[in-house]
């Protein structure tokens, strides 16, 4: 996972990515439009039919990143810096984004930039979801 990682950290440095990354600081006040954002991201997600290059497994870890946004904007789980929720927010808004550096219609490497950038923010974000998947258990919430 680490060459998509990579390819994921070049994706974050872009300057389309630090547009959505200001964008994601805006969203943060409005809890309604991160309803939609990761409505629409859980779509996107679950749409997908490639099971290639650990797929799955991202998009359970991104799964669980969805979670923890919805805990954090309900008040259940604050134990995250805001950084790291600003830049969650702005992969989801890759994710979903129509404009990509590789538009998603474009088959099989159409969700290649999406992948890598989930990715380097798993791999670069891992304890903040891996405190949260632990706080869930001790919750006893079960991943749906």
């Amino acid at each position: 996972m680490s060459s998509l990682a990579d390819k994921g950290l070049k994706i974050s440095q872009n300057v389309f990515f630090k547009i959505l990354t200001h964008r994601a600081i805006k969203l943060v006040g409005k809890p309604a439009k991160i309803g939609f954002l990761l409505r629409d991201s859980y779509q996107k997600l679950i749409d997908a039919k490639s099971d290639k290059s650990g797929f799955t497994q991202i998009k359970d870890i991104m799964f669980s990143f969805i979670r923890l946004v919805k805990s954090y904007f309900s008040g259940e789980y604050r134990a995250i810096s805001t950084k790291s929720i600003v830049i969650g927010i702005a992969t989801l808004l890759y994710v979903v984004s129509p404009i990509d550096l590789v538009p998603d219609f474009i088959p099989i490497i159409g969700f290649a930039d999406d992948i890598s950038l989930m990715a380097w923010f798993i791999k670069a974000f891992q304890t903040e979801l891996s405190k949260f998947r632990e706080w869930e258990q001790a919750q006893g919430i079960m991943p749906t």
